[in-house]
């Protein structure tokens, strides 16, 4: 009877040891899974933080390339017009040339007219 008593206390002695192993592992797998999730968001923050950097290093990017485009169009802008203003200058001054070259073919004619009615 000694022996079954020896082995009941061992036994009882193992289950009581064993449901702290138990209460241990759940613990641990608690602490584990709640260090998993402050990894989890330390990374999501981490994640966003730099999706932000992005968002507004690709705001001023654009910016940057709004501004120099207004830039190049004004500049071309300048230049065309300035070639608008040769061009202008350039038509008045061919119309001009050309009413001088008709004047001056209409006197040729008419001084032929002359040469022509004296020489007769």
């Amino acid at each position: 009877m000694e022996r079954d008593t020896v082995v009941k206390e061992v036994v009882e002695a193992l289950k009581i040891f064993s449901r702290d192993i138990r209460t241990q592992i759940d613990e641990m797998g608690s602490q584990l899974r709640a260090e998993i999730q402050d990894t989890a968001n330390q990374l999501r923050a981490e994640i966003q933080d730099t999706a932000n950097q992005l968002r507004a290093e690709m705001q001023d990017t654009a910016n940057q390339l709004r501004a120099e485009m207004q830039q190049f169009r004004a500049e071309v802008n300048e230049r065309f017009d300035r070639l608008e203003q040769k061009f202008a200058g350039l038509r008045v001054e061919l119309t001009e040339t050309q009413e001088t070259v008709h004047f001056l073919a209409s006197k040729t004619i008419q001084h032929e007219k002359k040469l022509h009615h004296l020489a007769k």
